[in-house]
């Protein structure tokens, strides 16, 4: 906190033992938690709520005002969990009237060059490769995996353990438990493999496998396929937690994969 050449604005709340490098600049009203480290050449603006043990390198923007032409200054927050990275030149926008905050969860790697936009909300436990993209008001749930240079649109949903490969272009809902890939983007399995890591044993993975080869392999419709998930297979929290994605994805899942060959 003694760096001569970092700029901390009085109305700032820095924890004691939070390291600040060079040439970075903190702004009013900004909260930052214990055992943070923040690089030389950060932009750390008003609205900023940041946890413990996060790692924020140099060049990056934290809750700039959003990227809307409808924002009208309204105080609102960028919210950054306990045990983020955020990597160079990440850009990360406050929120807008719409949630009123930005929100990153814990445990996070944004590597260099992504952008959140305002409105989102990231679970715990995500990555976002290189130039990863969140249009506004998007949300993401809890060990989503994007690949490099995947854009999101805007108000999409990616559910709970998906797997979205490098340089997609996510204009659908992406639903829990998948791989995405191609394009248009579609589906391509189930993420066994982040499944596995993360504990899920085979009959559990046997049975997501299920639940997707009848929505996705059975030439049934989105809701032919709900109703027949909800009607014949067992209550879980896997398929309870498919379906009722299904439910809320306003924008529409995305489709099966289909060859021309």
């Amino acid at each position: 906190m003694n760096q001569p050449l970092a700029y901390v604005h009085p109305g700032a709340k820095i924890a004691k033992n939070v390291v600040i490098e060079p040439f970075t600049t903190i702004h009013n009203n900004v909260v930052i938690g214990e055992g943070t480290w923040i690089g030389s050449n950060v932009t750390i603006m008003e609205g900023a709520r940041i946890g413990k043990n996060c790692n924020i390198f140099p060049g990056a923007v934290i809750s700039a005002i959003p990227q809307d032409l409808k924002f009208q200054d309204e105080e609102t927050t960028a919210v950054i969990g306990d045990n983020v990275t955020i990597r160079e030149y990440v850009t990360i926008n406050r929120g807008t009237v719409d949630r009123g905050k930005t929100v990153i969860g814990d445990n996070c790697l944004i590597m260099a060059y992504c952008h959140i936009a305002h409105d989102c909300i990231v679970g715990n436990n995500c990555i976002f490769s290189n130039n990863s993209t969140l249009a506004g008001h998007c949300t993401v749930g809890d060990y989503v995996i994007l690949a490099g240079m995947t854009a999101v649109h805007q108000f999409c949903m990616v559910g709970n353990h998906a797997f979205v490969t490098g340089g997609s272009l996510v204009r659908k809902d992406v639903p829990p438990f998948v791989k995405a890939a191609r394009e248009p983007l579609s589906y391509v399995g189930i993420n066994s493999i982040g499944l596995r890591r993360r504990g899920f044993n085979p009959e559990k993975i046997r049975e997501i496998q299920n639940i997707y080869r009848l929505l996705y392999q059975k030439n049934y419709n989105t809701t032919q396929a709900s109703e027949i998930i909800e009607a014949e297979m067992e209550a879980t929290p896997e398929r309870d937690e498919i379906l009722q994605f299904i439910k809320n994805a306003k924008r529409g899942i995305m489709k099966g994969y289909f060859s021309n060959n």
